[in-house]
């Protein structure tokens, strides 16, 4: 069914699997008007990236989420496209469980081995390729995406419109209606990361006198969320057969084995050429205590321009790498892991702590903002389901607006 009233352009903050879902439905439910997408990485994915190398053509480590779920029915509207379009498939690896110290149960999932498993064709960032492929398919123009951007402030001009600007006063973008599928401008924490003296999406709103973006901004403020140093293995073709070899591609840890080893999931990737990628996720309590780590090839170490320190990173990549080591003791060897590639990198936010915000603060139609991402209340909270859910909510609630409220 068509919107009955169509107006205005977009600009969507963050192409994450929200951000990209978000632009997506609004094109396959008829919006033609301008969407501009703002991410600071390198390209569309968030926690469901790929990351590649211009230098190695069959590098492809999904360094994030290794698999999507979908637990309820009916599933999210955009899953069959995706299904159709060859961007996502059905999960054929096998989990395994770890439990306390030792005791390892393969084939017994945790909470991201229920429902129906998906995984991305070519790496977990075919789902946000695939979305926004998606979205080129509707009508209107083609999204426009502004990569490797970091919006420093945001305001709403005379004329009622939303303005993007850099860290220099630079204008970026504007739009008429603004949507947040992360909370990193919405946050606290972007104070602390970039050394900001106030919170964007905090000063913007203290101009326009929107009692319901006042109450989502302060909910949002007092979410939670764990952070995760990750772990990038290449492990060489001689040495990969091992880790080829084992019963089960994908290691859950239980609270005690988390709490025991500070893995919380061990992912292993064969690679297309014999090699193999193994990606370990620290639990919350170990990032906590390295929160200085970033990892000298992440994206905030390049926005923050930070000086290597080589030293501390290479004592949380020996800490995790122990920790992988001794977990899968019985299958691998520490030869194998002294001659793998390692790189960090590292989440300050990687999973929203429950209960998030509420699905009735998501639109807030007087100021033009929608909120959408896995941080918003409801079925598939602090996974990609939730993402997609929150995410083709706001476009029907955005549509059902008329996208041209200026009261």
């Amino acid at each position: 069914m068509r919107p009955r009233s169509v107006q205005g352009s977009i600009a969507v903050i963050g192409a994450g699997v929200a951000g990209c879902a978000c632009a997506a439905q609004l094109r396959r439910q008829g919006f033609s008007g301008p969407i501009s997408l703002w991410e600071v990485g390198r390209g569309p994915g968030g926690r469901a990236s790929t990351r590649r190398s211009r230098a190695d053509e069959e590098l492809a480590i999904d360094h994030g989420a290794p698999l999507l779920n979908i637990t309820a029915d009916p599933a999210p509207a955009l899953l069959e496209p995706l299904l159709a379009g060859g961007w996502i498939a059905p999960w054929s690896g096998l989990m395994a469980l770890l439990e306390g110290e030792s005791k390892l149960h393969i084939g017994r999932p945790d909470m991201l081995g229920q429902g129906d498993l998906y995984v991305g064709v070519g790496g977990m960032d075919g789902l946000c390729r695939g979305l926004l492929d998606l979205a080129a398919q509707g009508e209107g123009s083609a999204i426009s995406p502004h990569y490797r951007t970091l919006i420093r402030s945001l305001d709403v001009s005379d004329t009622g419109t939303w303005r993007l600007w850099d860290g220099t006063g630079g204008l970026l973008g504007q739009a008429d209606w603004l949507v947040l599928s992360s909370t990193l401008l919405a946050h606290p924490r972007s104070c602390l990361l970039f050394d900001w003296p106030a919170v964007p999406m905090a000063e913007a709103a203290a101009k326009l006198a929107d009692l319901q973006l006042d109450h989502a901004l302060t909910t949002i403020a007092g979410i939670r969320a764990e952070a995760r140093s990750n772990l990038l293995l290449i492990v060489p073709e001689d040495d990969a057969l091992l880790w080829r070899a084992l019963p089960f591609t994908l290691v859950n840890f239980d609270a005690a084995a988390q709490q025991c080893w500070g893995l919380r999931r061990i992912s292993i990737q064969p690679l297309a050429d014999g090699r193999c990628a193994v990606v370990a996720h620290s639990s919350d309590a170990f990032a906590a205590d390295h929160l200085d780590v970033y990892g000298s090839r992440s994206a905030v170490a390049r926005l923050l321009a930070l000086p290597p320190d080589s030293g501390r990173e290479e004592e949380v990549i020996e800490a995790l790498s122990q920790a992988v080591l001794q977990c899968l003791a019985p299958w691998i060897d520490a030869a194998s892991l002294e001659r793998a590639s390692p790189q960090l990198m590292r989440w300050g936010a990687a999973f929203p702590v429950a209960p998030g915000l509420p699905q009735a603060l998501m639109l807030c139609p007087r100021s033009r903002v929608g909120f959408c991402g896995d941080y918003l209340a409801g079925q598939g909270f602090g996974r990609i389901e939730g993402a997609l859910r929150s995410a083709e909510h706001l476009a029907g609630a955005l549509l059902q607006a008329g996208l041209d409220s200026r009261t």
